[in-house]
């Protein structure tokens, strides 16, 4: 193993240590319909509203989402485990099953939206950057929602999905 696979491997590695929320980026145009589970997603400003989503550059939702232009990222509930894993897997570029988990509906952009999310993001693509494997999108938002709701969100840590309060339990020390 070279100097560099080491260091992505550790970098791998300290980065499953840190829990991240567990999000479905999906688009919907003349590219076509798709969706993704990702836990790249942050946001960049309120003004105006703005995320970052990483995609990795060969996947279908990057070159669908690139296509159409728009994308939803639905912020997923800690009981929305069957839908992060329906969203995780290959698809190899085909049409598939996985818009049959969760119930789904289109708002501003026309991107298929979580109805039950813990909040809900719709927005333009309006700049891309490619790094390493990766492609940066910037959404400009168009529609936002946060319902009011007692639920936490899922997590993703440890190269597992957790509830925030099954993540403090698991590991106290880091609470």
């Amino acid at each position: 193993m070279t100097a560099k696979d080491k260091s992505a491997a550790r970098f791998r590695e300290a980065m499953s240590r840190v829990p991240m929320a567990v999000h479905v980026v999906t688009t919907d145009g003349p590219g076509g319909r798709h969706g993704a589970t990702a836990t790249a997603v942050t946001s960049v400003t309120d003004a105006p509203p703005t995320l970052l989503v990483c995609l990795n550059r060969t996947s279908a939702i990057a070159a669908k989402a690139l296509a159409n232009g728009i994308v939803a990222v639905s912020t997923l509930r800690e009981d929305h485990e069957p839908v992060a894993r329906a969203f995780a897997r290959s698809s190899g570029g085909r049409p598939d099953d996985r818009f049959e988990v969760g119930r789904w509906e289109r708002r501003v952009t026309g991107a298929p939206v979580l109805v039950d999310a813990i909040a809900s993001f719709e927005g333009r693509v309006t700049a891309t950057h490619e790094v390493g494997s990766h492609v940066v999108l910037m959404v400009e938002l168009d529609g936002v929602i946060a319902p009011e709701t007692e639920r936490e969100g899922l997590l993703y840590r440890r190269r597992a999905y957790a509830s925030a309060a099954e993540a403090r339990a698991a590991d106290p020390a880091d609470a």
